[in-house]
């Protein structure tokens, strides 16, 4: 009967790291749309690949997952470049294009 409720609970934590991964990727992919729109380029692919994760710690000294996204456009149709997304939770970090224009979010 443990044994039962040790594998319930493992299956409905690996549910919620699930969603919550689901949910990052759409929050970048919204993200990556907004921004190649307002650089006046084109999303490639039309969705954002994921890159990784790390450990960062914010303005308090708290520990965040970070999340990590990168995504192709173009500005010509010709040439490929790549773009950056920083996410902690679904909150953006940080956000670039290639060539060195990097976009940080809005402050509160």
């Amino acid at each position: 009967m443990l044994l039962l409720l040790i594998v319930a609970a493992l299956l409905a934590a690996a549910y919620k790291a699930w969603q919550w991964s689901l949910d990052a990727r759409e929050a970048a992919n919204r993200i990556a749309k907004d921004t190649c729109s307002r650089a006046v380029v084109q999303l490639l692919d039309g969705t954002v690949a994921f890159a990784g994760y790390s450990l960062a710690r914010d303005a308090r000294g708290k520990r965040r997952v970070l999340r990590t996204y990168t995504f192709d456009y173009t500005s010509d149709g010709f040439e490929r470049a790549q773009g950056f997304i920083v996410l902690a939770g679904l909150e953006l970090e940080a956000v670039g294009l290639a060539g060195g224009s990097s976009l940080m979010p809005p402050a509160p």
